[in-house]
């Protein structure tokens, strides 16, 4: 099934792979995923890459000033508020942990603008094991059945205990890009899912 999805993601150009060489230092993930919130994907992918033709490191993001910083992220989700927490985000790397990203889910989640999500996301993109749960996982896992659950919290552990640790860093941007160009939140293509003859949803529509 993961293979199916990463397949048909990367098939479509899904902005989760075709990001990838533009992400690719644990400050980037962590500085994406902060973007990312509340905002849809092809904006998400826009200012990341104004932001990182600008800036590359935490001592390079702090010497910009929070007007500069929301003229290169204007497009996404409260642009104003993440480019406060982004010069704060970045001036916590600089002063507390010598311009690198802790690779510790407690310690991430301490820092401005990181929640549970962000914090697996650094941490699955980084080679540790990790299952990030977006609005992507969290919808699609529900819809093939393959949770039931309210939070994605839930979801994530539930997905924990279904897929071995060794596909872990395989779930989340196979779901997510899965969820980008298939299964969408509106309108998803059920006609064209590899996975239509699996889904209860389709069964259900006969």
């Amino acid at each position: 099934m993961v293979e199916l999805m990463e397949r048909e993601a990367k098939k479509r150009k899904a902005p989760v792979y075709t990001l990838k060489g533009e992400i690719k230092s644990p400050f980037q993930h962590l500085v994406a995923a902060l973007l990312s919130s509340r905002t849809r994907d092809e904006a998400t992918a826009s200012a990341v890459q104004r932001l990182f033709s600008k800036v590359r490191t935490p001592e390079e993001l702090a010497e910009l000033n929070e007007e500069e910083i929301a003229e290169l992220i204007k497009g996404v989700g409260f642009y104003r508020v993440k480019a406060r927490r982004l010069k704060e985000l970045a001036r916590k790397l600089v002063e507390d942990y010598n311009s690198e990203v802790p690779l510790k889910f407690e310690e991430l989640v301490k820092l401005p603008g990181i929640g549970r999500k962000s914090a697996n996301v650094v941490l699955a993109y980084s080679g540790i094991p990790a299952i990030p749960v977006d609005t992507h996982v969290h919808r699609i896992s529900n819809r093939l059945g393959l949770v039931k659950t309210e939070k994605p919290e839930e979801t994530e552990e539930r997905l924990k205990e279904i897929f071995p640790v060794s596909m872990w860093d395989k779930v989340n941007k196979a779901f997510v890009g899965f969820g980008q160009t298939v299964c969408k939140p509106v309108k998803p293509l059920c006609d064209e899912c590899p996975l239509r003859d699996e889904c209860p949803k389709v069964e259900v529509k006969g």
